[in-house]
């Protein structure tokens, strides 16, 4: 899988994303490299509306991103669990899966697509086949 291949439209409920393939091609470069053995995650924040269909003000849906602990594996360091003392049955996630992690785990920035973190590669302590599942939800 590619860096672009990686099918944030799908969880447009979920994030500011990038709808034109350009768009995509601008998120992704415009995101730093993780070094080493860190991840870049993207926050899940749930859906944008209420069931009742209210929309949720960015103030709100931002305070979800920061305080959330599931997110999208966006961009892998080069050295992510190829420590096979540590790893030993290999890679915990992969780019593209929605995973689990400590609410104040990592580095949190910010730019125009929304919150991101840099996780160390311990620091995933479950993967979530479906972040609604766990998150939670107005």
């Amino acid at each position: 899988m590619t860096k672009t291949d990686i099918n944030i439209a799908d969880k447009e409920d979920s994030f500011i994303v990038p709808k034109t393939k350009e768009e995509k091609e601008e998120y992704i470069s415009s995101l730093p490299e993780p070094v080493g053995y860190r991840l870049l995650i993207r926050p899940f924040a749930g859906k944008t509306r209420t069931k009742g269909g209210i929309l949720l003000a960015d103030s709100t849906i931002e305070t979800i991103q920061a305080t959330t602990v599931i997110g999208l594996v966006i961009k892998m360091g080069n050295l992510c669990y190829r420590d096979k003392e540590k790893f030993p049955l290999g890679p915990w996630c992969k780019e593209g899966q929605f995973v689990m992690y400590g609410r104040y785990a990592g580095s949190r920035f910010k730019n125009k697509w929304g919150e991101h973190r840099i996780l160390n590669d311990d620091e995933i302590i479950g993967v979530v086949q479906n972040p609604e599942d766990i998150a939670k939800m107005f």
